[in-house]
């Protein structure tokens, strides 16, 4: 039987702040390529013939992932975690699943967002462990290290697991060292990155699940159980998810079995950590400059500067970062990105609504983006895919101006249905039942300025939506935030 991908798609998007966010993580941009990272994570597994992948991904993230994967032409099964739970119950899910279509299943776990440069390195990589993971051997990749790095993890390979010499048992994990360990691990030359990669059967890994953390296996057996198909999507039962602990698979498993193995391979791999890597990854200019959009610069080098909104203009600097957003702006010696977790910490504590929301919000029906407010008026663009339509809804202290940009409109609004065309607008009253389609072949762009006493997203009452989202019961209106 082919292999079944696990794909983990789950991550809080605070390493990449402010283009990274919870609402909107690294794996679902595309931050090198044309592509997605989840994008390209899928579309390195053709060649090897694998099975329809299982890809496990935050109930909130649900329609983006599903929307990339329509993108790319691909099919496969959408788990949504409830809650994360960190990636040893996330892959026991994955596992459980695909016992249920192959007893001798294989499971290749691949977090969403890391790149591989080098695909046929890492499909030979992929097919040299196979033998040891029938054998019942839980294997994971080391990266063969070209510096000494202090933001990875380390393996420490032992003897061979077999005569082939592309397998080794695991002697030991290493936690991320600092510069002068790092630099013994390198000169020693038995030390790996720790790829976060792995190939084992479903069923040896449930069975050292069990061995080493019998409660994840408990709860995500009931969660599983319980599940409930929701549209394209298989929900996992909430109660017994979140009952799990909380672990990751190095931590809960692979530092306590004694059948960890390692493949060494270079395959051009990172995992995109923080923004200096993707100036290493990037195409530099003569200066050492990698420059997405509108930049203008003059004495500037070795930069990584990036705007997604307006013009962004340097003069006389050099290693910095530099991230420009709708709604913020990044500059960062690019020595100290690392650290750049610890700021979205201080922001979380001063209740910054930036880290958690993305300027473009991403809906089943496609997306919006605010593009100004202030007091008492919002203004959005908003795009609505091909026969797609919002919620039958109301708002409660907003009213909603609607200016017909690109495609046609039906609007449901009050007990009247009308069409408008490109450059035809109407208004929804406060308290005013309506809905918005796109009846049409191609995208629906309209600009939406709403004007009222509150005007954030909880104030909605949903009557009606094809989507299975949660209606809200009409006639109770939200409270403020404070």
């Amino acid at each position: 039987m082919p292999v079944i991908p696990i794909i983990l798609c789950g991550g809080s998007g605070t390493r990449l702040w402010p283009l990274s966010r919870k609402a909107y993580p690294k794996q679902f941009m595309p931050l090198v390529g044309d592509k997605t990272m989840l994008q390209d994570t899928i579309l390195r597994l053709p060649d090897l013939g694998c099975a329809a992948a299982i890809v496990i991904s935050n109930q909130e993230h649900r329609f983006l992932a599903a929307q990339q994967l329509e993108e790319i032409g691909v099919k496969a099964e959408i788990v949504l975690e409830p809650e994360g739970r960190n990636t040893a119950p996330a892959i026991a899910a994955g596992a459980l699943l695909a016992l249920k279509s192959d007893k001798d299943a294989i499971l290749l776990v691949m977090p969403s967002d890391h790149i591989i440069s080098d695909v046929p390195a890492f499909h030979d990589a992929v097919e040299a462990a196979i033998p040891a993971a029938r054998k019942g051997a839980l294997v994971t990749f080391g990266i063969t290290p070209d510096y000494p790095a202090t933001g990875y993890g380390y393996i420490e390979k032992g003897e061979a697991f077999d005569k082939t010499g592309r397998i080794f048992q695991v002697k030991q994990f290493r936690e991320k060292p600092d510069q002068k360990t790092a630099m013994e691990f390198i000169a020693s030359g038995g030390f790996y990155w720790n790829s976060g990669i792995f190939l084992f059967t479903a069923r040896h890994y449930l069975e050292e699940l069990e061995a080493h953390q019998p409660e994840i296996l408990k709860a995500v057996k009931k969660a599983v159980s319980k599940a409930q198909r929701d549209l394209d999507f298989l929900r996992l039962d909430e109660a017994a998810f979140k009952a799990s602990p909380s672990q990751s698979i190095d931590y809960g498993v692979m530092e306590k079995t004694a059948k960890a193995a390692v493949v060494p391979v270079s395959m051009g791999w990172s995992d995109v950590g923080t923004w200096s890597v993707l100036l290493e990854l990037g195409e530099a200019d003569q200066d050492g400059n990698v420059v997405r959009g509108e930049v203008v610069m003059m004495e500037t080098k070795k930069c990584y500067i990036r705007s997604d909104r307006g013009l962004v203009g340097t003069l006389g600097i050099k290693d910095l970062v530099i991230v420009n957003m709708d709604d913020a702006l990044l500059v960062a010696h690019r020595d100290k990105v690392q650290d750049i977790k610890g700021m979205v910490d201080l922001m979380a504590a001063q209740n910054r609504p930036e880290i958690d929301i993305h300027p473009k919000v991403y809906r089943p029906w496609g997306n919006y983006q605010t593009i100004d407010f202030g007091p008492r008026f919002k203004v959005k663009n908003i795009e609505v895919k091909p026969g797609a339509r919002l919620s039958l809804q109301m708002h409660h202290h907003r009213a909603e101006h609607w200016v017909v940009v690109e495609g046609t409109a039906k609007v449901t609004r009050g007990e009247e249905v009308i069409l408008l065309e490109e450059n035809q607008s109407t208004y929804i009253p406060i308290g005013t039942k309506h809905r918005l389609e796109n009846p049409g072949k191609l995208p629906l762009h309209i600009i939406e300025i709403q004007s009222g006493a509150y005007l954030e997203e909880d104030d909605i009452v949903r009557f009606d939506d094809v989507y299975g989202r949660t209606p809200i019961k009409p006639g109770k209106p939200p409270g403020k935030k404070k």
